[in-house]
């Protein structure tokens, strides 16, 4: 079947599959994204994988329509409206563009697998060109344009040249050399004798203690399991997340919901003696941040990018009493909460009240 990319606003223009999004008329939905209707049968962790899944099932409903789209530019969607387009050459490459959706979307991979490296490097060189010829991610607002039209401008840049450098990177080497070499770096300190990680499963949490903040490849890379990262650097530098995989559906596995972090905070803030305050993002962010704020509030470009690429001030707080305020704060807030699949925003709220 011969389908073909249609910005976010034509979708109600003719029969539209929306991928890793949500639009009333679409002819077929699949998308992780929290509530989103995809059907049972294609519930996958990232969306890309649902688009994978509905090849195999080509009686799907909807799955007839020749249109496809999107409302934003990130790596799991696009692997899933380019997968509809080239179905065959997908199915070729499945177990490589499922790791690059995950990696693109969790910043998740398994370094032992025999195709890590060749999805980091498409990854890289998606992140290079995109910077280089378009915007970073969530950077349409400060040049005032709407990211669902901005980002029709990348797909049909993207679509028609990713099928080459996905059967050959070798040949775009210069553009995804330099993120690959530094993650891979980065990788080896954060899987080193230098770095120490404690994984603590009923709260879903991992502590990632290591010299210098580090690209999120390298950071999150090894984190799979576990939703909630709190990175612990030298010079008692600080900062927890909860991951994107508490934002979507998973479909391999329950979660715990976001706690609101207000607490914490204000906990840290009784204890913090340096000039900057604690302060956090609210549990609907994407991928919410805790930190010590600086003059200025970071956005949101700011806090996507890699940890390494951002201030991250020193605290006076010593690195075992914060981690241990905030294991406290996790262990009491998911004392008498069971992790489930799918969870609604109403049930994530009621469970922080």
């Amino acid at each position: 079947m011969n389908r073909y990319f249609v910005p976010f606003a034509q979708l109600r223009q003719q029969p539209t599959i929306v991928v890793d999004s949500v639009g009333n008329g679409a002819a077929l939905t699949l998308a992780h994204w929290r509530g989103a209707t995809t059907p049972a049968l294609l519930r996958n962790d990232t969306s890309a994988g649902s688009a994978l899944r509905a090849l195999h099932q080509p009686a799907t409903a909807g799955l007839e329509a020749a249109a496809v789209t999107a409302n934003h530019f990130d790596i799991d969607g696009f692997i899933g409206v380019w997968s509809l387009l080239n179905s065959e050459l997908a199915l070729h490459h499945e177990e490589l563009l499922r790791l690059v959706a995950v990696l693109g979307d969790f910043r998740e991979i398994n370094w032992s697998h025999p195709l890590a490296d060749h999805a980091l490097q498409l990854v890289c060189w998606l992140n290079a060109e995109e910077k280089a010829r378009f915007y970073e991610p969530f950077g349409a607002p400060l040049r005032r344009r709407r990211e669902d039209e901005a980002s029709a401008e990348k797909f049909e840049w993207f679509l028609p040249r990713f099928a080459a450098v996905l059967e050959n990177p070798a040949a775009d080497r210069p553009l995804w050399l330099p993120e690959f070499e530094r993650v891979k770096q980065a990788a080896a300190v954060v899987q080193g004798p230098r770095s120490k990680h404690r994984n603590h499963p009923a709260i879903g949490l991992t502590v990632v203690s290591t010299p210098q903040p580090v690209p999120y490849y390298a950071l999150f890379g090894a984190t799979a399991g576990f939703d909630i990262v709190l990175a612990l650097y030298e010079g008692n530098r600080y900062e927890l997340e909860y991951k994107y995989t508490t934002w979507v559906d998973l479909a391999s596995r329950p979660t715990l919901p976001r706690l609101p972090l207000a607490p914490l905070v204000a906990r840290l803030n009784e204890l913090e003696t340096s000039p900057q305050t604690w302060a956090a993002d609210g549990i609907t962010d994407t991928g919410p941040l805790l930190r010590l704020s600086g003059p200025r509030k970071l956005s949101k470009a700011q806090r996507y990018a890699d940890p390494d690429g951002r201030p991250i001030y020193p605290s006076s707080i010593p690195p075992e009493i914060f981690e241990q305020e905030v294991l406290a704060f996790f262990r009491q807030g998911y004392a008498h909460i069971k992790p489930k699949k799918y969870w609604t925003w109403a049930e994530i709220k009621a469970a922080g009240q």
